[in-house]
């Protein structure tokens, strides 16, 4: 099957788990064409994979800023009258309260015409959305126009913050599939929409390859954090636990990768501490910093399932995180890792003492994580499983699994 994929950005360096997942499907024969609502930002284009993807990609708000190319969009769907017209209503009836959230499903709907018109340009049999808000609500009215199926993966926990405004209900309803993360994701998305789709909520993970990354010993008292410097990561919560913790290990070191809106304030926080930050780096860059952690730690007050624990895990780095959403999916208490209760600086610091002082339970949990992701978290079986699901529910006989 030819395939497209749209997001809202793409390629983001915060979201490499998407460009695995096409890398993947491309290996298993697909063909697929990525598409982005917006322009990327050159802060995101950190390595060779993100650039390639950029150069290739689809940008649907810089095709509409050409009046010609909007015009001839729409002319083309207009000869389907009645589609168009239900489309347009669709666009109406799902919109956010209020005049600017009519408004904006208005201009959703003037960009749905131009990816419809590019995806048929194109010969694309099926649309694929990831996060399932803004982005899913154009590739919605796209199948709409065009008639071409469409799914999405659903993530959270932000969409679920939110979700009426986000109709996650009537994209559920119209979408071929949905691909949820997690259980717990899949629980959520059950909440809002009518029982009759349940059958259709499958279970697909985000993965890595684990052959990226290599285990090492993890004997000293490096930290590694990776993630947006956004309030939701808890990030002051780790840096109070470091405040105490160096007292006490003198050698200790924190690295930072990644960026954000509260950068700034962190780096305040921070001073006087052995806390470096480092800003965006290449999916590489990033396995070459877990190969030389000895532990990592994710202090989020909310998450999806984070790829970035999967990446640690795969490293064979034992992990300090957050027993909050899917996380416990992925790694169960005093198996590949500890669980805190979110927002608690103590019982943070308490755990990342018992790893650091504990070099046998590290290097246990450092295995225990490994196979976890060999065996659950492997994007060479999520892609596959994926892939099961395009082409059944094209074919009519869609698995009736949850999960393989």
């Amino acid at each position: 099957m030819k395939l497209a994929y749209l997001t809202g950005e793409y390629p983001r360096a915060s979201d490499t788990f998407i460009q695995r997942e096409v890398a993947a499907l491309r290996t298993l024969g697909h063909d697929v064409l990525t598409c982005s609502i917006r322009t990327t930002g050159a802060e995101h284009l950190v390595g060779p994979e993100q650039r390639a993807e950029h150069k290739t990609t689809f940008k649907v708000l810089d095709a509409c800023k050409s009046p010609a190319r909007l015009l001839r969009a729409h002319l083309r769907w207009m000869r389907h009258p009645a589609r168009y017209l239900r489309t347009l209503k669709l666009a109406w009836d799902t919109a956010p309260k209020g005049i600017k959230g009519r408004l904006y499903n208005l201009i959703y709907f003037l960009e749905a015409g131009v990816l419809a018109d590019e995806l048929a340009r194109h010969g694309v049999e099926h649309l694929h959305n990831h996060i399932a808000k803004a982005s899913c609500t154009v590739a919605m009215l796209a199948s709409g126009l065009s008639g071409i199926p469409y799914s999405f993966t659903i993530h959270g926990p932000d969409i679920f913050f939110e979700p009426h405004h986000w109709r996650i209900d009537e994209k559920a309803a119209r979408a071929a599939f949905v691909a949820c993360i997690s259980d717990f994701c899949r629980s959520q998305l059950m909440c809002f929409a009518d029982q009759a789709h349940w059958d259709r909520f499958h279970i697909v993970h985000c993965g890595v390859d684990p052959a990226r990354y290599q285990t090492a010993p993890h004997e000293g008292t490096d930290v590694l954090f990776v993630g947006r410097l956004a309030a939701v990561k808890g990030v002051p919560v780790l840096l109070e636990a470091i405040a105490d913790l160096h007292k006490t290990f003198k050698d200790l070191r924190v690295t930072l990768i990644g960026d954000g809106p509260d950068r700034a304030a962190l780096e305040a926080q921070a001073r006087g501490l052995p806390v470096e930050f480092l800003g965006y780096k290449s999916q590489a860059e990033v396995a070459e910093a877990l190969a030389r952690t000895d532990l990592f730690v994710l202090p989020s007050f909310a998450e999806g399932v984070p790829v970035v624990l999967m990446e640690a895990m795969a490293s064979g780095v034992p992990v300090v995180t957050t027993q909050i959403a899917g996380v416990p999916e992925l790694v169960r208490d005093h198996h590949a890792g500890l669980l805190v209760p979110p927002g608690d600086s103590a019982a943070l610091s308490h755990a990342i003492v018992t790893l650091l002082a504990n070099p046998e339970a590290r290097a246990k949990f450092g295995a225990e994580g490994r196979a976890k992701i060999e065996a659950e978290f492997n994007i060479t079986h999520e892609a596959a499983w994926l892939s099961d699901l395009f082409e059944g529910y094209a074919k009519g006989q869609p698995p009736k699994e949850k999960r393989p």
